[in-house]
């Protein structure tokens, strides 16, 4: 967004508290004076500890153009050009919503319980072979963020890919009515949040919402392979649906896949000289990149550019990246989230990556699983078998339950737990591993579980 105070204000329809700053041109929007950029608008915010006008001269030192500044709060800054707004987190999605309807740039929006992220950074990758695109960076998924990062995509920008998050009902909601998305993209219906939605019929209810802002002629493409999402796409109307999938009911759907230690290549057609590969770990990633290659076809993009985008791409961190161990391990760092769909699908890329060592599982608790979380975590170790993995090893109080159901068909030695000692853990398994080994790290965000890996490194 490139706009003068004088405009933002007619956008949010308030007064310039001095007509002097109306041909201020602002560029972008930041709530954080250590990521700022120059030409910003920075925003603060007042909470019951911090009180984010303190930084605003900090904010204009490292280039503020300007600032909001919320009504009632002490000494406007009379020589910096601001705006006096009523609420200034509303008034940031105010702005967002205002502007992504000036704008002329098409949005993607991406959600689901996993793989919102690797599928987001896909879906940018792919297409920023054929247009200009600018993603969400980061997690910058929610009521704040997601509002930040449409007031940061620049006006030459034709195609904004966006991530939505949540944890409750009506959030999705809220946020696919700021961005009113062209192309919504529900990625997979899984466990994550139950302890707040209460059942997986009620996260798919939730995701679906991102349904209730699609812009005029918008299309929403899904897991077709899911019957929570077949059920309400069934049910809905007014927008145009698409599906991918593994089964050939799907309106995108394989006809081969062949999985290697690079990532895997998708076959469309039964023609063996055409393929896309995708050079992403884990089986469960070809989903991903389907949904990629949907939104890739729908917007005209040819099969021969859609792979040379997947090559190019980028992906965030922590999401089956791999990484070298000291001793020349290979470590596959997927600690950035875990729910029970996650893990298995960690669990089932380690089985049958072909390996010159052994094969060791680093699981951590996962989070937000309601009360059925001991049920999830004990499913998880039934299922660990010890003629496809040779050491498993659990942190966290949770995934002790992990090791109690593995400890049942593992010879002794082979299951370790760790309760919450980290340093611990890492001196055993710094130990234990040797040239050649693969070690998956799997685990909720707040075990942070990549530090085990900066350790290995």
């Amino acid at each position: 967004m490139k706009r003068t105070l004088g405009q933002i204000a007619e956008m949010l329809e308030i007064e310039l508290p001095n007509p002097a700053f109306s041909d201020v041109v602002v560029e972008g929007a930041s709530i954080n004076t250590r990521t700022l950029k120059k030409g910003n608008l920075f925003i603060p915010f007042k909470g019951e500890k911090v009180d984010g006008h303190q930084y605003v001269p900090q904010a204009v030192e490292n280039g503020a153009s300007a600032v909001f500044w919320q009504e009632g709060a002490a000494s406007p800054p009379e020589n910096v050009p601001h705006l006096i707004v009523k609420d200034p987190e509303l008034a940031l999605q105010r702005l967002a919503y205002v502007y992504r309807r000036q704008a002329a740039f098409k949005v993607v929006a991406i959600t689901g319980s996993n793989g919102k992220t690797t599928t987001k950074d896909m879906v940018a990758g792919v297409l920023s072979a054929a247009f200009s695109v600018q993603k969400t960076e980061g997690n910058f998924n929610n009521q704040l963020g997601l509002p930040l990062t449409l007031l940061n995509v620049k006006d030459d920008t034709e195609i904004s890919i966006l991530e939505m998050g949540m944890s409750g009902f009506r959030q999705i909601a809220f946020l696919t009515e700021l961005a009113a998305p062209d192309i919504a993209v529900i990625t997979n219906i899984g466990e994550s949040h139950l302890q707040d939605l209460g059942s997986r019929e009620g996260i798919a209810q939730a995701k679906f919402e991102i349904t209730e802002g699609l812009a005029e002629e918008g299309i929403l493409f899904y897991y077709g392979d899911e019957p929570l999402l077949q059920s309400l796409v069934e049910k809905a109307s007014g927008f145009k649906t698409g599906s991918y999938g593994y089964s050939e009911t799907n309106g995108l759907y394989p006809k081969n896949i062949e999985m290697s230690e690079k990532g895997s290549r998708i076959f469309l057609t039964a023609d063996t000289d055409h393929y896309i590969d995708v050079p992403v770990l884990g089986k469960h990633n070809v989903l991903n990149a389907l949904a990629a290659i949907r939104v890739a076809l729908h917007l005209g993009m040819d099969e021969k550019t859609i792979a040379g985008g997947f090559a190019s791409m980028e992906l965030t961190s922590m999401r089956m990246e791999r990484v070298e161990g000291a001793k020349g391990e290979t470590i596959i760092n997927d600690a950035y989230n875990a729910s029970p769909t996650s893990m298995k699908a960690a669990i089932e890329f380690a089985e049958e990556l072909k390996t010159e060592g052994r094969k060791i599982l680093l699981l951590g608790d996962m989070l937000e699983l309601g009360e059925d979380e001991e049920a999830f975590h004990r499913e998880i170790g039934r299922g660990l078998l010890p003629e496809k993995i040779d050491y498993v090893l659990t942190f966290g109080e949770r995934a002790q339950w992990i090791a109690d159901e593995a400890a049942e068909r593992f010879p002794k030695g082979r299951v370790r737990s760790f309760g919450l000692d980290k340093p611990e853990l890492i001196s055993i398994l710094s130990g234990l591993t040797a040239k050649g080994d693969l070690i998956v790290v799997k685990g909720s965000r707040g075990m942070q579980l990549e530090e085990v890996v900066q350790a290995m490194n």
